[in-house]
């Protein structure tokens, strides 16, 4: 149930992620005013963020890969094997950097006054952290 709620609200992460991106960059560069939408694209974006990051935490706990670091003998082993380090250690920690930007984002445009510096912010912090979801998605299990 777990991995079925973590795998498919991906979709909605990364649809959503794209939208808040594609329209912080084009309002930045098309030098548009803020408004109520922009701020409610940005805000679910945070939202669906944190909520996938949730899911796979406690996807992580459950599915116990503390036991499985044991079972094939400790860290050195996980790191060898790159299949497990990419489970294990570089697809969390890469997503729970990419929810930190977004996170960082989305809390530094709201001290922003005008437009430009609003869209200026998301745009940075929303495309690193799209790149790096990007990165790190397990294409071989989406498709």
């Amino acid at each position: 149930m777990m991995q079925f709620l973590h795998s498919y609200w991906a979709y909605l992460v990364l649809v959503v992620l794209v939208l808040a991106t594609f329209n912080a960059l084009i309002k930045f560069f098309g030098d548009k005013e803020f408004d109520a939408k922009d701020f409610r694209i940005s805000l679910f974006a945070l939202i669906t963020m944190h909520i996938q990051l949730l899911l796979g935490l406690i996807l992580f706990f459950v599915k116990d890969y503390f036991s499985t670091i044991k079972q094939v003998g400790g860290m050195g082993e996980v790191m060898k094997n790159s299949d497990l380090r990419n489970l294990i250690v570089e697809h969390p920690l890469t997503m729970i950097i990419a929810v930190a930007l977004v996170t960082i984002g989305y809390s530094k445009h709201k001290k922003k006054l005008t437009s430009k510096p609003k869209f200026k912010m998301l745009a940075i912090f929303y495309t690193i952290a799209l790149i790096l979801v990007l990165a790190k998605i397990p294409w071989n299990i989406w498709f």
